[in-house]
């Protein structure tokens, strides 16, 4: 186990590592400002919370981390997680809301840490993967179909799934058309993006046609819900808040993000490791890495972040040869957070809500459940009962 990772790259630094790291940086740091603040939304947290996930944390596991693709920073699944656990305790984006989101992350970073010095990194192959994929199943419909609230700027209610079909029923009536058709268009974008043109980053394509259509037209004059003004700056350093008794209604959320945070990460730097095959992967060293990022995060403002699967193929795709690529995507976030929040006051919320929603619908792996279902009959079992409990 290697105490400071990043002296492995430095040490070793080529010339010619330069302009892939450099061009996978700015690409991958680009593309998380959109979904930052998506991801930061889909969690219930205010979207500027998204951009303070992308900074620190990148930093952090860049110097404890050792895969050198690895893209690190808030996540859907980490974001899902999120919600599901801080929803049920305080009201949506609320101070109170805000600070057991932030405490999770300190507290998933102490239980990572913890296990990646007790030498726990192959702990993920004990959890059953239909398990793992059913409830990703049922939290992502739950989120999807909680985005309707701003496509259709609607009231919908929040928690099971019966409770949100029954507000949806007598909602609906109400929907705002211009926020329906704006939020379709988004939509559909994503989608058409996503089948024709998969390298092109399609959430900031979306923001840079939202921000203007919205401003330009004045289509908030109809309507149309506008993020307004985004505080600017860095986050400040703080101490996360804490009781024992949000710390005890916090735990269970806390060992299962602890523990599916990190088989995402390790699952996508396992398969980053084999394409490339010129450094090492320790997996309990990967676990002090995100606990670490986790931890230090939570001290700048931070949810739970991972290393996510659609960003680090961006980052691989791009060049990434060393972890400076995930520097220089968090320098850009700074540089965001310093001087460039105000061109997001036209940003439509209907944006981000399609960002999420085409994102929720990748994490659903509708071939692999197909894939269990005709080869282990117990194991569907298994994960139906799991999205089921999960919705």
């Amino acid at each position: 186990m290697k105490y400071l990772p990043i002296l492995d790259w430095v040490k070793n630094y080529k010339k010619e590592f330069l302009q892939g790291d450099l061009s996978a940086g700015l690409t991958v740091g680009v593309m998380l400002i959109p979904q930052g603040m998506a991801y930061a939304f889909m969690a219930g947290m205010p979207p500027i919370y998204g951009l303070y996930a992308s900074t620190v944390p990148i930093l952090i596991y860049a110097i404890f981390g050792t895969s050198r693709q690895l893209a690190v920073g808030p996540t859907a699944l980490m974001a899902l997680l999120t919600a599901g656990a801080v929803g049920s305790l305080a009201e949506t984006g609320t101070t109170e809301y805000i600070s057991l989101a932030i405490l999770l992350a300190l507290m998933v970073g102490i239980l990572q840490t913890f296990m990646g010095v007790f030498r726990l990194g192959k702990l993920e192959r004990l959890l059953p993967h239909p398990m793992v994929l059913g409830f990703i199943f049922g939290a992502a419909i739950i989120i999807a179909f909680g985005q309707l609230k701003h496509i259709l700027k609607i009231d919908l209610a929040k928690g099971n799934i019966q409770s949100m079909l029954v507000s949806f029923a007598e909602n609906v009536g109400g929907t705002h058309f211009p926020s329906l058709l704006l939020g379709s268009f988004f939509i559909l974008s994503l989608i058409l993006i996503k089948v024709f043109a998969k390298k092109i980053p399609g959430a900031l394509i979306v923001v840079i046609l939202g921000i203007p259509l919205v401003g330009i037209l004045g289509l908030d004059q109809y309507g149309i819900k506008i993020m307004g003004e985004i505080p600017g700056g860095l986050p400040e350093f703080s101490k996360p808040e804490f009781t024992w008794k949000s710390v005890v209604d916090l735990l269970p959320t806390a060992i299962t993000i602890s523990i599916i945070g990190y088989v995402e990460s390790i699952s996508v730097a396992k398969l980053m490791r084999n394409k490339h095959k010129d450094y090492d992967l320790d997996p309990n060293q990967e676990l002090i890495g995100l606990g670490l990022a986790n931890i230090v995060g939570s001290f700048f403002q931070s949810f739970p972040t991972t290393g996510g699967l659609s960003r680090t193929a961006v980052n691989n795709d791009s060049g990434a040869k060393t972890g400076l690529a995930g520097i220089l995507s968090a320098l850009l976030i700074i540089l965001t957070l310093l001087f460039l929040t105000p061109l997001f006051y036209y940003l439509p919320y209907g944006v981000l809500s399609a960002i999420i929603m085409v994102a929720i619908i990748g994490l659903m792996d509708f071939k692999d459940a197909a894939h269990i279902f005709k080869e282990d009959k117990p194991g569907f079992i298994l994960f139906l009962i799991t999205a089921l409990a999960t919705l």
